[in-house]
């Protein structure tokens, strides 16, 4: 059997509870198929680059499939007819990763850096009023 790996986008006014059932459909399909689903991480609720059917933003998930050729057909197909499936890539791979994807270690990346200081956000570091000495001494030479 093939591996595939599997990235589908959702509406952004599902719950995350609905994206879970969405996964546990298309599993169903695969597994019916007589293939097996492995891994599936969901990247969460993210900004699109561009809308798509008026939405900004949709729920990401990747699920790492083997399965023959007819059973990811036959899901893609349900994904076509799905209303809150926006958009799904279907990759093939000569092998699954077993660790984290890229976009899980950069969202683990992006935490620990929220967590370190929060004084850029604040405007801390910015160095100051720039044209403030300049314009003080303006205002100064035509007093004297």
């Amino acid at each position: 059997m093939a591996l595939y790996e599997h990235v589908f986008l959702a509406r952004q006014d599902i719950s995350a509870q609905q994206v879970e059932q969405l996964v546990e459909q298309f599993k169903t399909i695969i597994t019916d198929g007589g293939g097996t689903v492995g891994k599936v991480e969901n990247w969460g609720l993210r900004t699109l680059a561009y809308r798509v059917h008026k939405n900004r933003k949709a729920h990401y998930t990747l699920m790492n499939i083997e399965a023959p050729y007819p059973a990811v057909v036959e899901m893609e197909r349900q994904m076509r007819l799905h209303e809150d499936v926006l958009r799904f890539l279907t990759l093939k791979v000569d092998k699954h990763e077993e660790e984290q994807s890229a976009m899980m270690q950069k969202r683990d990346r992006d935490d620990r850096r929220r967590g370190r200081s929060d004084r850029f956000e604040r405007g801390g570091d910015r160095g100051g009023d720039r044209g403030g000495a300049r314009r003080q001494d303006r205002e100064n030479e035509g007093k004297n």
